[in-house]
């Protein structure tokens, strides 16, 4: 945005507010609620007062491709077809309670200082506010709606300011009439038959306090209407006063409400399909990595339309904000249903790999490119050598830990580069070339905070890891049904008496998926101890369990024994090679893992 797309001016505050009250200035409906409570704007009125500058306005002049749907400030109605000249983009909170406070002509309903819901007028006391020596803000009073301040729990009154009369025998100035005071004041000389000193009074309350209403001048820097709409959503959030972040899904729900979309509705919509209990592991998406995963599609789409044409203008495939910011809804409308059947197709791909609910989703960022890779391949997905390679791909990224922190570049490359793969039109993905396990990682893995270590614990599902009681294979119904978990092999108290350290003892290479019950019946005892235990007390036999046992990878041998570093050292190669074998790459030097 170069320096000549802005501009900065002086406008009178009266002027800023009769337009807000005529729909010439309005909200981009992204804009939130006001929210100010009265502590607050009695100290804005306090600085306008005493002429202290209160910050700086930003607007965005409309009618460029930039759209927004717009809505009233605060308080005001308008006709259906009221137009903006004019958005306001920073200024909001200020400019809404001033209008509420000066213009509103009626009880504005607000905060106190405990966040209670209150109702009321602002008022000024005229001798406190000429009083030179006496706090400002002191000087302001946010009056009960029906304009009488009670005591006593209501039995006794105060001040009542219920009529002009008893506002003029107080002397407490109303701030709806501060830009038409004329009459009032005209009523308060009035009210005390033209004293000298009355009129004296209010001829110095009209200079000190009432002119600099009428006077003020609020900076405003205007954006010219051919400002991008990325620029714009940017210098809202770097100007705005709330500092809060506002989403990405905010800024496009207003700006598809311009062509009458509505975009929070639409997504709802789209949540539908899979809301119920076959789909927990999508539970977690949102709409913001709903909105990436279609601008990854649309922007590959247009890519591989200026590809085919042999044109020098290829579009980047891309969904960082930017990207997103300028998705248009002809492309949303392309793209979204494609992405709702690739995020359920995703869910399909995760159940098979023993993947079923959020909190065992390794990474939930890697289903924006897997919804997207589905979307492109269509058919193509369900082919045996496809889900060879995109399952290969896919343990890469866990196993690999290579969708932690800022992903969008790897989105953008494992789209195009997955799919070729897959077409046999290009080599491995990156992803895959990349991907690196070191053998020591499985020491440092023990909780779910780790991507691999949900990986691992998939892995032995999908490898047929039965329970140790039931002999019952791990399935969506049983590991919902029998609260199938991760647990730990060597139980924590027999390590810790025995001088196993956390660290160790806490790792993957000593957990595995079984059932709650066979969880509670191993309790803290010796392995040895809930072996014998599980033989005699739950009826298994013990070639059954060995067989049971051998399927979680577990040498029986050393953990009969109670051996834990051999049972350690053996488990930690058999997972070494499940890991390798799953991203396709040669087991390193278990010698490697040593600690």
């Amino acid at each position: 945005m170069s320096v000549e797309s802005f501009g900065i001016e002086k406008e009178f505050l009266s002027d800023l507010l009769r337009q807000a009250r005529e729909g010439r200035i309005q909200l981009p409906e992204f804009q939130r609620g006001w929210v100010w409570p009265e502590p607050n704007i009695i100290g804005l009125l306090s600085s306008i007062s005493l002429g202290y500058p209160v910050g700086t306005t930003m607007m965005l002049r409309t009618g460029g491709q930039t759209r927004f749907k717009e809505r009233p400030v605060e308080g005001i109605e308008l006709p259906a077809n009221s137009s903006a000249e004019r958005l306001l983009l920073d200024g909001q909170q200020r400019l809404t309670s001033l209008y509420q406070a000066l213009m509103l002509n009626r009880p504005v309903r607000t905060q106190n200082e405990r966040k209670h819901e209150v109702e009321g007028w602002f008022y000024v006391d005229i001798d406190q506010a000429l009083d030179e020596t006496y706090d400002r803000e002191n000087a302001f009073r946010f009056i009960p709606a029906d304009r009488v301040v009670r005591t006593d729990f209501a039995r006794s009154v105060e001040l009542d300011l219920s009529t002009p009369e008893k506002e003029y025998a107080a002397g407490m100035f109303p701030l709806t009439r501060v830009f038409d005071a004329d009459d009032w004041a005209e009523g308060f000389r009035e009210h005390h038959d033209y004293d000298k000193a009355a009129s004296k009074r209010w001829q110095a309350f009209n200079k000190q306090f009432v002119k600099r209403f009428e006077q003020y001048l609020v900076p405003v820097i205007e954006l010219s209407a051919t400002t991008p709409r990325e620029a714009v959503c940017q210098v809202f959030e770097k100007v705005n006063t709330g500092g809060i972040t506002l989403t990405v899904f905010e800024l496009l729900t207003a700006t598809y409400a311009a062509d009458e979309f509505d975009l929070r509705q639409d997504w709802q919509e789209c949540q539908q399909h899979w809301a119920d209990g076959h789909y927990q592991v999508l539970h977690g998406v949102a709409e913001t990595d709903f909105l990436q995963a279609i601008t990854l599609l649309a922007t590959y789409r247009k890519h591989a339309e200026h590809t085919d044409a042999q044109s020098d203008r290829a579009l980047r495939i891309g969904c960082r904000r930017s990207d997103m910011l300028r998705l248009p809804l002809e492309d949303y409308r392309a793209c979204s249903r494609d992405i709702v059947a690739g995020l359920k197709a995703a869910a399909h791909f995760l159940h098979h790999r023993y993947i079923f609910d959020v909190k065992s989703l390794p990474y939930g960022s890697q289903l924006i490119p897997l919804a997207a890779i589905h979307a492109v391949l269509g058919q193509e997905w369900n082919t045996h050598d496809a889900q060879q390679k995109i399952t290969r791909w896919y343990w890469s990224g866990v196993f690999g830990e290579l969708y932690s922190g800022t992903t969008e570049t790897r989105f953008a490359r494992d789209l195009p580069e997955v799919v070729d793969w897959v077409r046999g039109k290009g080599p491995e993905p990156r992803t895959v070339q990349e991907a690196q396990f070191p053998p020591q990682r499985l020491h440092t893995l023990r909780t779910r905070n780790s991507a691999a270590y949900k990986g691992i614990y998939a892995l032995l599902m999908a490898g047929g890891a039965q329970d140790w009681i039931s002999g019952n294979d791990v399935n969506a119904a049983t590991y919902f049904d029998e609260a199938v978990d991760i647990h730990h092999i060597f139980p924590k108290a027999w390590c810790t008496r025995n001088g196993v350290p956390r660290t160790t003892y806490d790792s993957i290479v000593n957990k595995t998926p079984l059932s709650a019950h066979t969880n509670r019946v191993i309790g803290s005892a010796a392995p040895s101890a809930y072996l014998a235990r599980l033989i005699r007390g739950e009826g298994v036999s013990e070639d059954a369990l060995l067989k049971h046992l051998q399927t979680h990878l577990i040498d029986t041998k050393p953990l009969s024994e109670d051996d834990f570093w051999a049972f350690f050292e053996r488990r930690e190669r058999e997972l070494l090679d499940r890991i390798t074998a799953a991203m396709g790459t040669d087991r390193p030097d278990p010698s490697e893992a040593a600690s």
